[in-house]
């Protein structure tokens, strides 16, 4: 999935005057009989052999009456000349930019094929560039930092964009390759309770279920690992005026936790003003969008009735536990989950209920 446009490249450049030199000296000619036969000054000739001037397309044009060698060949050597050049220029240019890439998690982005590995710090921003589809350094911190107050950003991100802004690309190129409906909001409420009911199964199992609901209703799904110091547990983002994409990275690898963020997604996408979330672990509880999100997300997976409930039954035993999600139709590991955040068991207890998640279910 690297992301490159690259083809095969000449790491030389053949210059215009020397090919048009030899062409002279193969007739016989001089450049003043050139210039003579074509119109030009000799000085202008000159420039053109020494690569002081480009070939423009009526100077090839008259190169071909004059010489018998096509007006196409001379303009594609002249274009495959300066871009040779504009080309070494840029590379020297990016090599200055070796610091500024270091701070992106090359070698994961490269472990998990996003972009090429390179072998020279120019290649390596270069790299980065083309991932972020960016073309400077300046031009990335535009892209990602300066509309940084257009969404909801996290401590982590604030702390390490370029880190986080690498997750947070690789969830749009996988949102690329899904086709969705346009979004709508009331679509989106109305497949809830379908996807908390497949909460119970395992995800290998309802992933691609999952995945076809929420393209159903204009939302991309897509799961991708955190990157090394990156604590970012989801992301809800507009890619499209008509696209949403939902980003999780199951940071913790238990269905508890997923589920949670799932819905914790949702709501953002649901809430009416269209704003970017990026969540963490450290983002402040005091943040009325974020327990807004959080309350959606417990209450949905469990009705506070029923919760209070469970907790008014005496004992929290492993098969109290197992009738209670049955009975809600979810998963033992939401409960769970929910019991261990509100200190009603330890996090140490009932664990074996939950269900490992892994990446490639």
């Amino acid at each position: 999935m690297a992301t490159s446009s690259r083809t095969w490249q000449r790491d030389w450049a053949v210059m215009p005057g020397e090919v048009l030199l030899e062409a002279l000296e193969d007739r016989a000619m001089s450049q003043s009989d050139l210039a003579r036969r074509m119109g030009r000054p000799i000085k202008t000739i000159n420039e053109i052999v020494n690569g002081k001037a480009s070939i423009t397309p009526d100077t090839a044009i008259q190169l071909e009456l004059t010489l018998g060698i096509a007006a196409d060949f001379w303009v594609n050597l002249e274009s495959a000349y300066r871009a040779q050049l504009a080309r070494v220029r840029s590379e020297e240019e990016l090599s200055t930019y070796g610091a500024w890439a270091t701070a992106f998690p090359v070698k994961e982005l490269a472990r998990h094929n996003l972009i090429e590995k390179e072998s020279n710090p120019a290649g390596t921003v270069a790299a980065l560039l083309r991932y972020f589809r960016v073309s400077s350094p300046d031009a990335w911190e535009m892209q990602w930092l300066a509309p940084a107050a257009a969404f909801r950003a996290s401590p982590t991100y604030e702390s390490q964009p370029h880190a986080a802004s690498a997750w947070l690309r690789w969830g749009e190129l996988l949102a690329d390759q899904i086709s969705t409906t346009p979004f709508d909001a009331n679509s989106l409420q109305g497949i809830i309770g379908e996807v908390r009911a497949l909460s119970r199964q395992d995800l290998a199992l309802s992933r691609q279920r999952l995945d076809d609901l929420f393209a159903s209703v204009g939302v991309a799904l897509v799961l991708t690992p955190e990157f090394k110091g990156v604590r970012l547990s989801g992301a809800a983002r507009w890619v499209a005026p008509d696209k949403a994409l939902i980003q999780l990275s199951l940071r913790h690898k238990t269905d508890d936790q997923l589920w949670f963020s799932l819905f914790h997604e949702i709501r953002h996408l649901l809430q009416r003003k269209r704003i970017d979330f990026i969540d963490d672990e450290q983002a402040s509880s005091q943040d009325a969008d974020e327990l807004d999100a959080d309350q959606f997300a417990r209450d949905t997976l469990i009705p506070p009735d029923a919760y209070a409930d469970l907790l008014g039954a005496g004992a929290i035993t492993t098969q109290t536990i197992r009738e209670f999600a049955k009975s809600q139709g979810i998963a033992p590991g939401i409960v769970v989950g929910r019991l261990q955040r509100d200190a009603h068991v330890s996090r140490l207890h009932f664990n074996d209920l939950k269900r490992p998640i892994r990446f490639g279910t």
